[in-house]
């Protein structure tokens, strides 16, 4: 009868989780596709058309006049508009407005007696009565089907590009530390927050759950004066990897402490009773029985804390700099798509090749993930 009831509710949650999935995964697959795609492709047409032919306007010039040669009476310049010849021309024009102003097979006057085809397979033959002279051929505007058509050029130009691998290792020097360091601390401070009794242990627990919800932007500015400040003190220059490790640390340790006290707090107590009794002091308790069981939200907090710093460009602008020799990845990718943006179809092939590693790092840590997120949520009675 329970079984009976809870059925449809049970479908009800199994489609709302594939509804979940399927949203979190077109758009990480139309990603992919585009950044396979052919840039003129991609630029006229989306990626669920990627398996389709795309009509494109496209523009040709013909050879010179010194490929010119004299039949019947009048000099006759040919060739091919189309590389390999899959694609299929279905119209031509000499103007870029109009490059659907004549039918293929047409002969079009282009002026001066002469007389342009243009054919469906792309081959072309222009005609005149007199010699033709100059050094630069006819531009020929026309509109191809062609067919789809998938390459690596996209990935070819980002890796190829000037200083991808110092970027490369600028972020694992970055991301790396940054994700370690904190953990090392927040494990320190849950464990006291959580069984070591000592006075306002309430209160300070209270504004680590408020540090929470402080943005960024507005304490970015504040902690980097400081820094400086006690960087001037002590003669260490301003930007440096040792403050954009400090600055992480300072943003991730809320969200690490509160996850590890709340993990920490629900282990049994037993055990480090039984601990104290064999005489361990609390740093071995710490060591050998709460870090090896607080291991799945080491884990979570991993993820969380390198997915944050690896993908960070704020943070490592303002602390490390915008030199050749310390931009980061993500900042490397920016550059590359120019201060107006001009090569934006390269972005589909640098945003999976910045999601390499922390793809790695997911998939290696995730079966701990849920189990440390919702460690401390439900206590037995």
């Amino acid at each position: 009868m329970i079984a009976t009831s809870r059925s449809p509710l049970i479908i009800v949650v199994h489609l709302s989780v594939l509804l979940l999935v399927a949203l979190w995964t077109l758009p990480t697959a139309g990603l992919l596709i585009s950044s396979l795609r052919d840039k003129d492709q991609l630029a006229v047409s989306g990626w669920w058309t990627a398996l389709s032919t795309s009509s494109q306007n496209l523009t040709g010039r013909a050879a010179s006049p010194d490929a010119q040669v004299e039949k019947d009476g009048k000099f006759v310049i040919a060739g091919n508009l189309i590389e390999g010849g899959t694609s299929k021309v279905s119209a031509f024009g000499v103007r870029p407005m109009q490059p659907t102003a004549f039918e293929v097979g047409t002969a079009a006057d282009i002026g001066d007696g002469r007389t342009l085809t243009v054919n469906e397979d792309g081959s072309y033959e222009i005609v005149s009565p007199t010699r033709m002279e100059g050094t630069r051929g006819q531009r020929i505007f026309y509109t191809a089907s062609v067919p789809p058509r998938f390459t690596l050029d996209n990935y070819r130009e980002v890796l190829n590009a000037e200083g991808i691998g110092a970027s490369f290792i600028n972020s694992l020097t970055v991301a790396i530390p940054a994700t370690i360091i904190p953990i090392l601390v927040a494990a320190f401070c849950a464990y006291a927050l959580a069984w070591m009794p000592f006075p306002g242990r309430a209160i300070l627990i209270a504004v680590i759950v408020g540090l929470l919800v402080v943005p960024l932007q507005m304490s970015l500015i504040p902690l980097l004066k400081l820094y400086n400040g006690v960087g001037a003190f002590f003669g260490v220059p301003a930007k440096t990897y040792v403050g954009i490790w400090l600055a992480h640390m300072g943003f991730g340790l809320p969200l690490a402490v509160y996850l590890l006290r709340n993990y920490m707090a629900g282990l049994p107590r037993e055990i480090m009773e039984s601990a104290r009794v064999d005489g361990a002091s609390d740093f071995d308790i710490f060591v050998k029985i709460i870090l090896p069981l607080s291991f799945p939200a080491l884990a979570s907090f991993a993820i969380f804390q390198f997915l944050w710093t690896w993908n960070d460009l704020l943070v490592a602008m303002v602390f490390l700099g915008t030199g050749n020799n310390e931009l980061v990845l993500t900042g490397r990718l920016v550059n590359l798509l120019g201060s107006r943006g001009g090569n934006w179809e390269i972005l589909t092939a640098s945003a999976f090749i910045t999601i390499i590693v922390p793809l790695i790092v997911f998939f290696s840590l995730q079966r701990y993930l849920v189990r440390g997120l919702l460690a401390g949520s439900v206590k037995g009675g």
